[in-house]
């Protein structure tokens, strides 16, 4: 169930940037602390994240967007090592539970009871991994709901950028698609074959979203796909195995 939660990645942020069809309508809508459960304790705590680092650099809400996806991002390292570790376990035991589904092919009660016997033994949690992706989406998504419905980001330039108005170069829109395929190229190696034709539709799908958002929010995609690309190339690229154990040091070390 954790490889399938990790090939469904790409579709779970597919749907979050959907929702940007809405972003208009969002970014109307003031973010009210009283309103309820949702911006009084996720959307508008970041929202007030993003204006107290914009104070401190220099007005920048590029920079300030920048540190917070930087710093949401690195809190949430932890979850990922873990689905990281749950994930490569499952894979270990991938061998036995074939033999498995072989032996007792012909009656599948007694297969699904000797799996999760395996699970007990082995000490595996076949739903570990999906937890930590629970609980970075409400994360991910209010950060996305900060930015869209901060009016203040809409009134600030960034570099050639109006953050309130779609990029007129097509600059943004070409990066978030650039980052976009470099991160499903380095995930590559984690994801069937079906799955990896999204690494060719999914960055046009972005470019052309992208084209038609306020910059403020490419701007964060690119930001938090450069993010992953560097963090999976030390947990799936080629320096695999150095990579794991230091950045497993330093999520067991928080």
């Amino acid at each position: 169930m954790t490889r399938r939660i990790y090939r469904l990645w790409p579709v779970a942020f597919l749907i979050l940037f959907l929702a940007g069809c809405s972003a208009t309508s969002m970014h109307k809508a003031p973010i009210d602390p009283n309103s309820g459960i949702w911006d009084k304790y996720f959307v508008y705590p970041l929202a007030m994240t993003l204006d107290w680092f914009a104070e401190h650099l220099w007005g920048q809400y590029g920079l300030s967007i920048l540190v917070v996806t930087l710093i949401i991002r690195s809190l949430i390292l932890p979850l990922t090592m873990k689905q990281y570790r749950s994930s490569k376990r499952m894979q270990e035991l991938q061998p036995e539970i074939r033999k498995l589904k072989e032996k007792y092919k012909n009656d599948a009660k007694k297969q699904q009871e000797e799996t999760m016997k395996l699970f007990q033994q082995q000490g595996v949690n076949p739903l570990a991994g999906c937890f930590p992706l629970l609980i970075q989406m409400p994360v991910l998504i209010a950060l996305y709901n900060a930015i869209m419905r901060n009016q203040m980001i809409s009134e600030h330039t960034f570099l050639w950028m109006q953050l309130g108005s779609p990029d007129p170069y097509y600059i943004l829109p070409l990066l978030a698609a650039a980052t976009t395929f470099l991160q499903q190229k380095v995930m590559s190696t984690q994801v069937n074959a079906q799955m990896k034709n999204l690494m060719y539709i999914f960055p046009v799908l972005i470019f052309v979203m992208a084209m038609n958002f306020a910059s403020a929010l490419p701007l964060y995609w690119v930001y938090s796909n450069a993010f992953t690309v560097v963090q999976s190339y030390f947990i799936y690229g080629g320096s695999r195995n150095k990579g794991v154990q230091k950045l497993e040091k330093s999520g067991g070390n928080r």
